[in-house]
């Protein structure tokens, strides 16, 4: 069965309770009452709940109606909260400089509110030295404990030790700040229309190889 509601002359009852185009109740009226009132306020008569006893009609512009609802349902899909489940690989023996640069990755993607997967991946001898993984990952919760927390504790798995980190900020609210300084920028670049956008550049740059997303459901966002 179609989800289109009846309209107009698809409307086969001989009467119906009409609502008027401003909500208001005008009572039961034959269907021929009804759809004349619909041409004179050149509107259409929707029948908007087919199942009561006489039938629910309403005197509105479907077509505007429909677009209106496909809006709304757009902008739901927009501010749907998905989880993303972020990887980060690391070495045991990493350098400084490297480490700096994968723990300013995963700060954003607490910042994101997405959690982060911690991969210390152990070659040759080092498979026999698993406190250095594990110090390591403690080191980078310690670091980030301010954005996120342990979420799994680590543990190892074959060649690999494994710990993930969820944050303390929903995606929901991750996602209205981010709109906000979205917004906040293009207001910024309006006012100032020479102002160099390398900033807003950066953000969008192309994440290293070692990354990995992952889509959840959106119901594991909410318990995020």
């Amino acid at each position: 069965m179609s989800a289109e509601p009846r309209i107009n002359d698809r409307i086969r009852v001989p009467e119906v309770r009409l609502v008027g185009p401003s909500g208001e109740q005008v009572g039961i009226v034959p269907l021929a009452k009804a759809l004349e009132l619909a041409q004179e306020y050149d509107l259409d008569l929707v029948e908007v709940a087919a199942n009561a006893r006489p039938p629910v009609c309403k005197l509105m512009d479907y077509g505007k109606f429909k677009y209106e609802s496909a809006m709304k349902a757009r902008e739901a899909r927009k501010n749907q909260a998905h989880t993303v489940i972020k990887e980060m690989k690391l070495r045991p023996k990493i350098d400084p400089h490297d480490y700096d640069t994968k723990k300013g990755h995963v700060v954003r993607f607490l910042k994101q509110g997405d959690k982060v997967k911690i991969t210390i991946m152990f070659r040759g001898r080092e498979q026999s030295r698993p406190e250095l993984g594990y110090r390591l990952l403690q080191r980078l919760a310690t670091d980030v404990e301010d954005l996120g927390f342990v979420e799994s504790n680590p543990k190892q798995d074959g060649r690999n030790m494994i710990m993930v980190l969820g944050p303390h900020k929903k995606k929901t609210e991750a996602m209205a700040e981010a709109r906000q300084a979205q917004e906040a920028r293009k207001a910024d670049a309006k006012a100032n229309p020479g102002k160099s956008q390398n900033a807003a550049e950066s953000e969008d740059a192309v994440e290293s190889e070692d990354v990995v997303e992952t889509e959840a459901s959106a119901e594991a966002s909410a318990e995020a």
